[in-house]
């Protein structure tokens, strides 16, 4: 057992993600670079050393933005500014990439009016989220004679979320077995 240590944490281990690294400024290792200026205009090709000393005398930096072409095309700008801008735009597409979900309201035919109006409650609170609402109605046993009364309470249930927000029923109303069952999404701002 001697030389090896026990609970050893190597601080440099390759398995944690490493941060990206933008080639700015004098991290610039290329000898020659193609400059845009800080209005967008196309400065010509000039060395690193040359674009980076333009740069500072605009109070801005040297960003390299296509290092794979040939040669390497470096802007003029705000780095600071850049990194916000690129990091809001980032958050903005994870926010908007949220995936819709199904979610399911299950009723039953001797439902009170309170508990049918709190169960509409919970839909519309689903469909401001963004999710889809799978209602269905139970039927059990001898029910099954009485498929009327789950149609009823379905439309009864659908008009109680029509009074609260505005909807569309993706799946018109359908029986599967002993459930009687439709899907409605929040209905798309124009």
């Amino acid at each position: 057992m001697e030389g090896k240590q026990i609970g050893y944490f190597d601080r440099n281990d390759q398995r944690r993600p490493q941060k990206r690294f933008d080639p700015i400024n004098e991290h610039i290792r290329y000898p020659e670079v193609m400059v845009i200026g800080p209005n967008g205009e196309n400065m010509g090709r000039m060395s690193s050393r040359a674009a980076n000393e333009l740069a500072a005398s605009h109070n801005l930096d040297l960003f390299c933005v296509a290092p794979q072409a040939n040669p390497p095309v470096c802007k003029i700008l705000n780095y600071g500014k850049y990194r916000f801008e690129k990091q809001k735009s980032e958050r903005a597409q994870r926010k908007n990439a949220k995936a819709t979900q199904l979610k399911e309201i299950q009723l039953h035919i001797s439902i009170g009016d309170h508990d049918l109006r709190t169960k509409a409650k919970h839909a519309v609170n689903f469909l401001d989220d963004g999710d889809k609402v799978h209602i269905r109605v139970v039927l059990k046993g001898r029910e099954m004679a009485h498929q009327d009364l789950g149609e009823e309470l379905l439309k009864r249930f659908i008009s109680v979320l029509e009074e609260s927000t505005a909807i569309t029923i993706e799946k018109a109303p359908f029986w599967e077995g002993k459930v009687y069952a439709a899907i409605v999404t929040k209905k798309a701002k124009k």
